[in-house]
């Protein structure tokens, strides 16, 4: 089927979700893709924009290292603990709901980014603001997997890669824009400004174009499983995050160390609360599928790669061989621009180039790692291998992307999107965290940046050829394949 889902959709969709799938919004599905799409671009551009304007917000705020850490950090904190718990909360409350109160906590709260009078101010609104973003983000995968089908739906995927890889684009080159401008003297502030007037379209958008509430109000939100994921997420992602610039404490090690059990505990509640016929933040069960852990665990180390990449290669720029930052900024836009291509391309492909993007995908990765590894690092090639690697992550995002929306049921939408946007954040910062650590290791014991720059890239290739075979293994995995348009 080639429109948005009618009678498909309400087959799938338990009967608390049969409500406005074929209403007047959903009658509009190009401008309620907009509106879901406008309001991740947003979410992804904060991710990246704050990093270039830190040393005019520490001039201007006197902010300490600490500060500044949190107020890069504690966006991501926020942002990556809350998009499960922000995937089932639309699910009970309804997602056209949840999607207009984080885009509003979200505006709002860049408004008070962009007033804040000093650094702890700062670093609260940007928890808030990751609260409004998880909220909303953890909407758009589930609304695009319910309200479409067939082509429809590939090529709105095809659309979200797109976006994705733009913002990453906007946000980088963004904040540098607008820092340097110093708008009537304001300096870093329209950074977080500019979000509002969007913010404010957007909200009039969804609010006319996204489909009416579909709920479950008879579910209850599991406020154990809250307590016990946010708390898990928390001591898993903040060594990550703060654990490598502090030259990785003990506390850091500790944490990772006590993630494990709080989220082994996790599973068994909720495994607990499933079989009592409860209401379980999150349906455990789904992971216990070899084809769904596969992907996630391949989309993990994929997303690793990339984030690795774009910091190591700009420490490598600058500190290694003392290029200007605007250079070490424009060079990853191969990478960028090619991976946001794909999507809309794979999006309009037939099945069986589907099935085959995210292994292929991974080996064209390894092959640009390898490449870099073995010395082809001026500039041509350095853009004409990153080009490459990004039409392989683009790959490999888009085809890991379809299989777990083609091979999970509709009435799984939620589970599937706060598991695939976890695994993103988390994947990133893992990536971050080690291969920042090899790099940096590798130059502090006297090494050459070149070598510790080759010897990580090598690394990586091995990991993305170990991602490759991970989701090839989970596309044989996949149990009744259904058919698709194209098959």
């Amino acid at each position: 089927m080639d429109s948005l889902k009618t009678s498909g959709a309400i087959e799938q969709a338990p009967a608390g979700e049969r409500h406005g799938l074929t209403g007047q919004r959903g009658k509009r599905p190009g401008w309620m893709l907009a509106s879901l799409l406008g309001g991740m671009f947003l979410g992804n551009v904060d991710i990246a924009v704050v990093n270039v304007a830190i040393p005019s917000i520490r001039e201007d705020l006197h902010a300490s290292g600490g500060e500044l850490e949190l107020i890069v950090s504690g966006y991501t904190l926020a942002y990556a603990m809350l998009l499960i718990t922000g995937a089932r909360l639309g699910e009970i409350r309804g997602r056209r709901w949840t999607y207009l109160v984080g885009l509003v906590v979200f505006t709002l709260s860049s408004f008070a980014c962009g007033l804040a009078p000093n650094s702890p101010a700062l670093v609260g609104s940007r928890v808030v603001q990751g609260i409004g973003a998880a909220l909303m983000v953890s909407q758009v995968l589930t609304i695009i997997q319910v309200h479409f089908d067939g082509a429809a739906r590939r090529r709105a995927l095809g659309a979200y890669t797109g976006v994705l890889g733009v913002s990453s684009v906007i946000g980088q080159a963004l904040g540098g824009v607008l820092v340097s401008a110093d708008i009537m003297g304001t300096g870093w502030r329209p950074i977080f400004l500019i979000n509002v007037p969007i913010g404010v379209a957007l909200i009039a958008a969804s609010y006319a174009f996204l489909p009416d509430n579909e709920t479950l109000r008879h579910k209850k939100l599991d406020g154990s499983g809250v307590v016990l994921l946010s708390l898990g997420l928390f001591l898993l992602v903040t060594p990550l995050v703060l654990g490598p610039h502090a030259g990785w404490p003990l506390w850091s090690w500790l944490c990772l160390a006590a993630s494990l059990p709080v989220f082994a505990l996790f599973a068994r509640v909720e495994r607990g609360i499933a079989r009592r016929a409860g209401d379980p933040l999150m349906n455990v069960a789904l992971l216990a599928r070899k084809h769904v852990a596969l992907a996630l665990v391949s989309q993990a180390a994929t997303r690793a790669g990339y984030f690795a990449l774009l910091f190591v290669l700009a420490l490598y720029l600058q500190q290694g061989l003392g290029r200007s930052a605007v250079y070490s900024g424009l060079i990853p836009i191969a990478w960028v621009a090619t991976f946001a291509l794909v999507g809309p391309v794979l999006g309009r492909a037939g099945a069986r180039a589907r099935m085959l993007a995210a292994p292929v995908g991974g080996l064209l990765m390894a092959f640009s790692f390898a490449a870099v590894a073995a010395g082809a690092q001026s500039t041509g090639w350095l853009i004409i291998l990153l080009g490459i690697g990004g039409i392989g992550y683009g790959a490999a995002f888009s085809g890991t992307l379809a299989h777990l929306t083609e091979s999970v049921e509709a009435r799984h939408a939620s589970d599937v999107s706060g598991l695939f946007n976890t695994t993103l954040q988390v994947g990133g910062t893992l990536g971050v965290a080690v291969f920042g650590t090899v790099y940096l290791n590798l130059v502090a014991r006297g090494g050459v940046p070149a070598d510790a720059f080759s010897t990580t890239n090598a690394a990586l290739a091995v990991m993305s050829v170990a991602a490759a075979v991970l989701v090839l293994f989970a596309e044989k995995a996949t149990p009744n394949r259904p058919r698709v348009a194209g098959r």
